[in-house]
This record gives C-alpha cells, structure tokens and sequence, in this order.
C-alpha cells in the first residue's frame, strides 16, 4: 500500500473561469431583467421559431431518417470529439484515462440515437414503446418494466447487467401504456423553443438534453454552452449539423450576462438547466435580499417552466458479507472509479461510503480502498474552482488523508466526527468520505438506506455493493430495502453511470422536486422509450467479473447471470480502458464485427 500523506491543504490544477457549484452552466440570474442586447441570440431565436413550425410538419418516419443522418455526423467527428475533451481536461495522448470521453462523449450520443429511432420506428408502426418488455410488479407496488438488455449483442457487450424502470405506484399498465412515446405520440403539436443550459463537466450532456427536448417535448432547442465547453463548439456544430441546418437547434456561448438575458426572453417557452442548485434557485429566485423576498411571496422571478438535473451527494452502501481477497480489491477499485472517474467532477460521482461498523471484514476493506485510491492514474483536477473545494475539504477535515500529490481526500469519519460538511456538500472533486454505521445484515441495510436518505443532500444516484450469497439470505428484505431508498438512479453492482450511460433508462432525481426545495432537479432525461411518470431506474451488475464469475453462471446455467468481461472499461484501474472504450464507440459507429472481435480481446486483458 502507498503510503497516505496527511496534509493541511490541496492544490490543484484548476484555473479556469468562475463556475458556480457542480456542472454550472455560467448562468446567474440577478432581478431577472434582460441586461443588454444581445442581437445574435435574438436572431437564433428567430430560426428556431421557424424551425419549431418545421419540426411540427416532419412525420416520425423523417424523424427517424433525421436521427440517422445525426448519427453519422456524430461518427464523423466522434475521434476529434473525444481528443478534444481530453485536451480540455488535460488527459495528454496516451494516458489510460482517455477512453472515458469516448464513452462519456460520442458513445454516449451514439447509442441514444439508436434507442430513440427505435422508439419511432416503433410508433410509425402503431406499436407501443413497452411492446415485447417484460413488466411485473415493483417492490413498491408500482408498475416496472425490465428496459435492458433490450438486443441480444447488449447481453453480449454488458453481460451480468440489467435494467429497470419502476414507474409511480398508483399508475397503471393501461395509463402506462397510453402516454408512452410521450410527445412523438403527437408529432404535430409544438412544444415551442426550449432553453437548454448545458452542463460544463461531461460533453454529452448538453447534447442529449438537446435531444430529450425534441423527442420528448417537440420543442426545438437553443443550447447555450458552458464557457468550459467552448473548445467544443466546432465539433458541435459538426456533430448537429442535420439539426442546425432546419433551424431545429442553435447553439450560443457566453458569459452570465448571455444566460440572463435568456432565461428573461419572451421567445423561450421552456428551460433546462443541468447544473448546480446554487444556479438553479439565482434563475428561479434571483439573489441576496430580492431572492429572500420572492421566496417569501411565492413569487419567482422566472415565469417560465423549468426541468434540472442537479447533483447532490451520492452514497455507495457497502454490505457486508464474507468477501475474498480479490472481492476486496476489485470493489475497493469500484468505488475508487466511482470517485475519482472524470477527476470527480460528476453529478453523480460517489463521495460517501457507508460501511458496517461490525463487519469482520471491515479493517481488510479500507486497506484496499486505500490502496487503490494511491494508485489510481494520476490525472489534473480540471473543473474551475475545484481547487477551492478541496480546501474546503482540508479546512473541514483536517485529519483527512491526501493522495496523488494532495490533489485526493479520503476522509474516515470515526464515532462522533461532524459529517455535516461531507454530508451536505457536493465536493464535485476527488474527495470520498467513509462513515460507519453499526448493524449486520438487513439491520444494517435498513439504517444504511435511512442514513442515505435522510442525511445526504440530493437524490440523483445511489449506489449498492452486496455479494450474491448475502444478497440471496436477506432475499425480499433486499428488494424492500432497494424500494424504501429515494433516489431517481440505483445501482446494485455496477456504478449509476451505467444509468446515464444506458439511453433507455432514465436520468433525473428522485421525484418530489419543487421551486422552493429543488433537491436534485425536476423531471428526467434520456429515457428513450418516452416513459411518462417515472419514480427511478434501477441498475444491476455482476459482483464479481470474469473468470471469477463462472460459478454463478454454471450455477444458474445462464451466461447473462455472471460478467463476461474481467473489468469493465470505465474502472480507473482497467489496463486497456482506453482502446476498449474506444472500440466500444467504434462498434458503434459502423457495426463491424470484426472490429468488435479485437475491442473484446483487448477487454479481456484489463
């Protein structure tokens, strides 16, 4: 194990320009009056009214064609796409890490337009986007469908993994089923212009919510970019070409003043914002004394409808059971991934670890963690500002252990310690903290659930590390238990980026969001079957990887039971990450089998 240097402080390498809290979108409202003009968004607008009325003529069947030829602008310029997110963030050529822009990038982009034209095709033919599903009841008691695997080469690809979309209870299959496919149900009735303020951390979320308004709303979108997204914009434009062209998107960039003036236009009917709560209440409620006032007298300062996606403080429960050794490395690997993925500057990125306090197990399990924390690649704390979060962390906790050149924080937290700080703020940077919680078994899976949901700020994605042999022993208590958490994405065995990485499930927090106490936003995203009343999707995984898996196979004489693949390549430690990854895109861009053969060979070698 590497050695842990307790330090006082950090530094990092952020220098960039000011970004509010988490995935700021540079917008801050302040009294919600325009503030200057701005001809050039003026006339964006202007296309984009004109395109509103096209996008309203085009029947499903264009559509569908129009989602092809955005998916082989995206193939076009997938390969720049990735290498200038890596030069954004200061992954150098060659560096293992590369591979996660190609996957958080146009791999991303590229299996939500084939989802969505399923989708289409699917209602062109008067079908129903839950045809051939397998639906069943919740542990809730509400209605879920089993969305993934949904093709025989996702069993493939992501052996191991499924996943779920749990609808509201009190909805039924018929009322399910009647509003399915969303606004493509009514291709012809305009949603408007939507406003979408683009997230600065992960490149293809801007684009995707761009998709998600026009697929699930009918409106048309005008995209206005974080500033730390500039360096994109070319290959934006390119990408979206097909969409730019008819005036069905436009994409804008600048400074706060530019999302002001936007967020107050008479043009915009809808807003989107993927950001930080902090941005979130300036553009509903404006700031300083005004802001106390609004709140107040219920009267927001924005009159416009508004969706968010917003982060918060995301759990990993870990419970206890009777690991191997390599059990201990591979999920202590896990969780390091879950932090330190895209340097931590994720919405979802994990930051507290609930650990058994009676785990026999528990000493041989921080001492993996640590020392996959200290191994992991080193990499640049890019996002701006995230240097003044880890002083935050360092002057919080002060006995916290710093790694990797002080640029990572593990922060145990024994007995009595405040966890307020850890629990309440979403670090968005390399700092993961442990808490210990007593109780085995399903007592401890009860108070973990509680703790999460009752102490850490958010419900965005929650994730769950459970062997199969406990899991099995604590049988439907686990599932009422997966059932009690709140949150819009669960993960059991695998990270809730599996959620946002697979279009079929949903993305967004836990419903219960409001103007007054947004959490972690309103409404979701991707959801590319356009599912109306959605409470959470639910992600599984292998616990254990290939060979390792074989026995669960053999045992449940099923391939699709136990992971195919040694390391998944989004792990921080898999070797070939990177050219898996990038194979992984490329299959998706052209189909080749060949080129899959020899992405699933190198996989093998992670």
């Amino acid at each position: 194990m590497t050695p842990a240097a307790k330090a006082s402080a950090p530094h990092a390498s952020a220098s960039a320009p000011h970004a509010s809290e988490a995935s700021d979108p540079g917008v801050v409202a302040s009294g919600g009056n325009p503030s200057g003009a701005h001809p050039e968004v003026d006339a964006a607008l202007a296309a984009l009214g004109e395109g509103a009325r096209i996008w309203s003529h085009l029947t499903l069947g264009q559509r569908g064609r129009l989602l092809e030829r955005l998916h082989a602008t995206v193939s076009a310029v997938a390969e720049e796409w990735a290498d200038a997110a890596s030069d954004l963030k200061g992954v150098p050529a060659g560096h293992p890490l590369r591979g996660e822009e190609w996957l958080g990038g146009p791999y991303a982009v590229l299996v939500s337009l084939r989802a969505y034209e399923q989708t289409l095709k699917t209602l062109q033919k008067g079908g129903n986007p839950l045809d051939g599903l397998r639906v069943d009841e919740a542990p809730t008691g509400g209605i879920r469908a089993h969305v993934f695997p949904a093709k025989p080469m996702d069993s493939l690809l992501l052996s191991g993994f499924s996943g779920e979309i749990w609808m509201a209870p009190g909805l039924t299959l018929d009322e399910v089923r009647a509003t399915a496919g969303l606004g493509q149900r009514h291709p012809t009735a305009s949603g408007g212009v939507g406003l979408v303020l683009g997230a600065g951390n992960v490149t293809s979320i801007p684009v995707l919510d761009v998709l998600y308004e026009l697929l699930a709303n009918n409106r048309v979108a005008l995209l206005k970019l974080n500033p730390t997204m500039d360096p994109l914009i070319p290959v934006f434009e390119r990408a979206l070409a097909p969409l730019i062209e008819p005036g069905l998107v436009r994409i804008v960039s600048g400074g706060p003043d530019v999302g002001e003036y936007l967020t107050a236009h008479p043009g915009i009917d809808h807003v989107h914002i993927t950001g930080s709560a902090t941005t979130f209440d300036a553009i509903v409620w404006g700031t300083g004394e005004e802001a106390e006032r609004r709140r107040a007298e219920d009267s927001p300062q924005l009159s416009t409808p508004i969706t968010s996606e917003l982060g918060g403080v995301s759990p990993i429960i870990v419970v206890p059971g009777v690991w191997t050794d390599a059990d201990l490395r591979f999920q202590a690997e896990h969780v390091v991934t879950m932090r330190l993925q895209n340097s931590g500057h994720n919405c979802v990125a994990a930051q507290v670890v609930l650990l058994s306090s009676e785990w026999p197990q528990r000493e041989a399990f921080l001492g993996a963690l640590r020392e996959a924390y200290a191994a992991a690649p080193a990499r640049p704390v890019w996002y701006p500002r995230a240097d003044e979060k880890l002083q935050a962390a360092a002057s919080a906790y002060p006995d916290a252990e710093w790694f990797s050149d002080r640029t990572r924080a593990l922060v145990h937290l024994e007995g009595g310690a405040d966890a307020s700080a850890l629990e309440g703020t979403e670090y968005f940077s390399p700092v993961l903290g442990v808490m210990e919680l007593p109780g085995l078994g399903q007592e401890f899976v009860d108070a973990a659930v509680a703790h999460a949901n009752d102490k850490l700020t958010g419900s965005l994605g929650a994730n769950v590390l459970i062997d199969p042999a406990t899991q099995k022993a604590l049988g439907d208590g686990f599932e009422r238990a997966i059932a009690d958490l709140r949150y819009g994405g669960i993960a059991i065995n695998t990270w809730t980026a599996f959620n946002y990485l697979t279009p079929v499930l949903t993305w967004g927090g836990f419903p219960g969001g409001t103007l007054h106490d947004v959490g972690s936003g309103i409404g979701v995203v991707h959801n590319a079957l356009l599912l109306a009343g959605v409470e959470r999707s639910v992600a599984r995984g292998p616990f254990r990887p290939f060979p390792r898996s074989l026995p669960t196979m053999i045992r449940t004489r099923s391939v699709s039971k136990g992971g195919l693949l040694p390391k998944p390549p989004w792990f921080v430690t898999s070797r070939t990450g990177s050219e898996v990854s990038e194979g992984f895109a490329r299959y998706r861009m052209d189909g080749s089998l060949v080129r899959l053969a020899g992405t699933l060979a190198k996989a093998f070698r992670a």
